[in-house]
């Protein structure tokens, strides 16, 4: 590997040549990747040089990329052929979600909403919930939402969907060996109490039937007596050469053209033979009618003969009939072949609840079959969306879950397009139009279709969605109207409160020092946006001050972790010849996106890593280990991450490393990667009572608590391990516990420490041990597990044993317990702001104040700092430091708080407003509705 110097010794002829041998060699490299993994990304905004949301320019020709290198040449520029990021093309991405102007106040309003209508109306309610919700990127959030609109659900058509859409959240269809119809055991994602009409609210969250049949031929079938009709005599009716004897009364009652045809003026009435060879019915089709007009009952038919009495009931009116097919057809929809092949027949006989069912197998089926021509036939083109609409089963609701799978798959393909086309033609409240015109142009902007987009994003202001404003201005800047789009933003600012993400866009077209001024601004009003540190780092990175961007870039890397903000920094550090740190962030980076591309899109980031792996000392699987428990130890998340993704490299069918990948990502609150890693786990799992632990955690990750202990207890029947010991334990103590539940808790978490693992899941249990009997106030146990805990550099044990020595009134020793933890661990935020708790009023201002710079998003330091204030009758200051949280993070606690402080200012409107707010987040949260009864009275008082 040459050296800087040695480099700057060659002739610019013989550096030229090395570099041009460098990219050749690199591009051979390139060339091995098979087309279709150079192209794939799971990526919205994947960097790309011909797109607004990248880190900068790349060079694609060698005499520019020498021309803009910002670095001498040496072994790091193989590594970045495409140059270093530049500003003047870096944009950040169009966000493709409902963004309020004032969040608080359109939170309030929905529940408001919630409150004023009937239970069976609140379920689009909810859906405008989610879709107002869906920019605080809260899956657990979102989740309970879309729980409601299930639950308020009353048609077919929105249980079917909303059941789908749930089952495509917690990503079903990536656990090996399961069906689309497979359920967790909960009516909201049953896919046979779906396809039930009807609104109970009081069984929506029991238990589902699906080990039982549903009575197909019960009651809902049984729709004619035997005695229905009378007797009056036997008609033949002639199919070719056979005939099928009928009762003639019993084939008049099943609709009013039958009758007419055999009692009225019509010369059949007359006969007692009548010829059906051209009706379009067989023998046995023929033989099924006449069953079914003397029992009321369908028999186990094939579905050919029950098509066949399906397309007989619609030609002559039979509607007790066709209601009974159309049932019993639909309950036998058991695969994705079967929809498909059926959903054209259910379509043209407008056999309402088979075109439900084959829908339900198609969404269930999602996102794999999104592609597949006899799916893209039934939703995409405004013909289809007709057909679906003549027997209910097209909404809004059905093209935004459909949308919503494109965008995530492929933002920019023309499927996407076109459903969001549909989905603009579903739309039918002001908020159903603005989320699918904004999202429409948001992907034409990505298209490149500037004059399109900007016509979208026009509408969707007319339909009050003010944030499309930066659309409209991002299409007139593509367009070379600068000046405009400076204009546009800057009447906005003055219009409305001033938002991080208004002075972020507007950065984007202003000038000189206002440039660097605008995008400061938003990151004091918004320290949770990225751009604004991207931004930062690579000017830094333009003046040659890459450990100063590395800098700039941890102060956002440290709070909330992104792919693009690690592959920036892996690209500082590649720039700095730092590889081993490099191949940290791409190697974090692929855990959170395994399929991620590097520079715009052009390198797998999987392929980089083994190129720069060729430069760094490689560990073996006992290096590893060692390295994995020291990174643990110091906390440092993303460090713990990359070791373990080498490890898996090796071996990739270790399910405890991918559940040890779930619970770092978990940790850095990247919850859908964790799931995945989770699943992944589940998948790779070698024995039964294993495999039954992770399908534990999953369903307490995603909110059945009850579900995952019954997985807990099925795995310990079949083998006592730690993990499922530890999974029970974890949570029963998710619930209110007493004295009794606490010592039954303890007693899983010893049985779980008598079993084999190793010292970083055994350093958890005894760090909740010690948690739990600190709840039973037996402190000294609590202070020997947290003490074993350390030995076995379990380091956030400082924090429980700090705890302990609170309790025993000695607040010294409990301050420098947590300084030990501040002084060993990477990620200090949480640290400093439990060690807050230990020290006078100015020494936890300062560790609060830090807290805050570490991790913007944690909300304690901004209620403490409120909280103070308001005690120093400092009100106005108080709700301020509240209010400056809020517009960046609306936390509930946060909410409740400034509604409460409002309320002891006798400001009963925004008292009422801000706990409506709260109630929107968390509809049962006691404090808050007690609150929200008292101020509701007050402020009725006032008007």
């Amino acid at each position: 590997m040459s050296t800087e110097s040695e480099g700057k010794q060659e002739s610019c002829e013989e550096r030229k040549s090395r570099f041009v041998s460098l990219i050749r060699q690199l591009s051979h490299t390139m060339r091995g990747l098979k087309l279709k993994d150079c192209c794939k990304t799971t990526q919205v905004h994947a960097y790309n040089p011909s797109d607004s949301s990248k880190l900068g320019h790349y060079p694609t020709t060698i005499n520019s990329i020498l021309a803009e290198s910002a670095v001498s040449l040496s072994t790091a520029e193989s590594f970045l052929p495409y140059g270093l990021p530049r500003t003047h093309l870096f944009e950040p991405p169009v966000e493709l979600c409902l963004k309020s102007v004032d969040f608080v106040e359109s939170l309030a309003k929905l529940y408001r909403k919630v409150e004023m209508i009937q239970d069976f109306d609140k379920s689009l309610v909810y859906l405008e919930q989610y879709a107002l919700l869906y920019s605080l990127g809260d899956p657990k959030l979102l989740r309970r939402c879309l729980q409601s609109a299930r639950q308020h659900a009353v048609d077919v058509h929105s249980k079917v969907v909303l059941s789908a859409w749930l089952r495509f959240e917690r990503r079903e269809d990536e656990l090996v060996g399961s069906s689309a119809l497979d359920c967790i055991g909960r009516v909201v994602e049953c896919p046979k109490a779906a396809l039930v009409h009807g609104y109970d609210p009081n069984s929506v969250f029991d238990h589902c039937q699906c080990h039982e049949m549903y009575d197909f031929d019960g009651n809902n079938n049984n729709l004619l007596s035997s005695e229905k009709g009378g007797v009056a005599g036997i008609v033949c009716f002639c199919i070719g050469n056979e005939q099928v004897n009928c009762i003639r009364g019993k084939i008049a009652a099943l609709s009013g053209p039958l009758k007419s045809m055999l009692y009225g003026d019509f010369i059949e009435s007359d006969k007692e033979r009548i010829d059906f060879t051209h009706i379009g019915i067989s023998v046995d089709g023929m033989r099924a009618v006449d069953f079914f007009s003397r029992t009321g009952r369908l028999d186990s038919y094939p579905p050919n003969i029950l098509l066949e009495l399906l397309s007989f009931a619609n030609r002559f009116c039979c509607e007790e009939m066709k209601s009974a097919s159309d049932c019993y057809l639909a309950s036998l929809v058991s695969d994705i072949d079967e929809a498909l092949l059926l959903i054209d027949y259910a379509l043209e006989e407008r056999a309402h609840l088979l075109v439900a069912s084959c829908l339900q197998l198609m969404l269930r089926e999602l996102p794999g079959y999104l592609y597949n021509p006899k799916v893209l036939n039934t939703f995409c083109s405004s013909e289809a969306r007709d057909r679906l609409a003549t027997v209910g089963q097209a909404s809004f609701l059905l093209y935004y879950f459909l949308s919503q799978v494109a965008i995530e798959d492929n933002m920019m393909s023309k499927v996407t397009i076109m459903l969001l086309e549909r989905l603009k033609e579903c739309a039918s409240e002001r908020w159903q139009k603005a989320l699918a015109l904004h999202q429409l142009g948001c992907v034409l902007l990505e298209r490149k279709d500037y004059k399109e987009a900007q016509h979208s994003f026009e509408m969707a202001i007319e339909a009050g969605h003010i944030y499309s404003v930066v659309g409209i201005a991002r299409t007139k800047f593509k367009q070379g109207q600068r000046f405009l789009a400076f204009e546009l933003i800057n009447g906005t600012i003055s219009e409305y409160k001033p938002t991080g993400w208004m002075y972020q866009e507007r950065s984007l077209y202003s000038l000189g020092k206002q440039k660097i001024l605008d995008v400061n601004d938003a990151t004091r009003l918004d320290p949770t946006l990225s751009f604004p540190y991207k931004y930062r780092a690579i000017v830094m990175v333009e003046e040659s001050q890459i450990e100063a961007a590395i800098v700039e870039i941890n102060r956002f890397v440290g709070f909330k972790v992104s792919p693009d903000c690690l592959e920036l920094r892996a690209w500082c550090s590649i720039a700095l010849e730092d590889y081993q740190s490099a191949i940290r962030d791409i190697r974090a980076l692929l855990t959170l996106e395994p399929n991620y591309m590097m520079f715009g899109g052009k390198m797998r980031a999987d392929h980089l890593v083994e190129l720069l792996s060729l430069h760094v000392q490689p560990w073996s699987p006992a290096d590893c280990w060692m390295q994995l428990y020291d990174r643990w130890s110091s906390v440092d998340d993303i460090g713990s991450l990359a070791v373990i993704h080498q490890m898996l490299i090796n071996d990739p069918g270790r399910s405890i490393l991918r559940f040890r990948q779930s619970l770092l990502l978990l940790r850095l609150n990247c919850q859908k990667a964790a799931m995945r890693s989770l699943r992944l786990a589940r998948n790779h799992s070698t024995s039964t009572y294993e495999r039954l632990v992770y399908e534990g955690w999953i369903l307490y990750d995603t909110g059945h608590r009850e579900e995952a202990l019954a997985k807990a207890e099925e795995s310990i029947s079949l083998q006592r391990s730690f993990e499922a010991f530890f999974l029970k334990a974890y949570a029963l103590a998710d619930a209110t516990l007493d004295s009794e539940s606490s010592s039954y808790i303890i007693q899983l978490l010893e049985e779980a420490l008598k079993c084999p693992s190793d010292g970083l899941r055994k350093g958890q249990a005894l760090n909740n041990l010690g948690s739990i009997y600190v709840d039973c106030n037996k402190l000294d146990l609590a202070a020997d597990c947290y003490v074993s805990a350390l030995e076995i550099k379990h380091t956030r044990a400082h924090q429980g044993l700090a705890r302990v020595y609170h309790l025993k009134n000695d607040r010294k020793a409990a301050y420098e317990e947590m300084t030990k933890l501040i002084d060993k661990a990477q990620n200090k935020a949480s640290a400093y702001e439990k060690r807050s708790e230990y020290c006078d009023r100015d020494m936890a201002n300062s560790d609060l104040s830090m807290a805050t710079v570490l991790d913007p998003l944690r909300t304690y330091p901004y209620r403490y700092r409120a909280a103070v204030l308001m005690d120093d009758q400092r009100e106005i200051e108080a709700v301020e430091e509240l209010t400056r949280a809020i517009s960046f993070k609306p936390d509930l606690q946060m909410l409740n708080l400034r509604a409460a402080f409002h309320e002891s200012m006798t400001d009963f409107s925004r008292a009422l407003q801000d706990s409506e707010a709260a109630l929107c987040l968390d509809p049962n949260h006691n404090d808050t509705l007690d609150l929200y009864s008292r101020t509701r009275i007050q402020a009725l008082k006032n008007t």
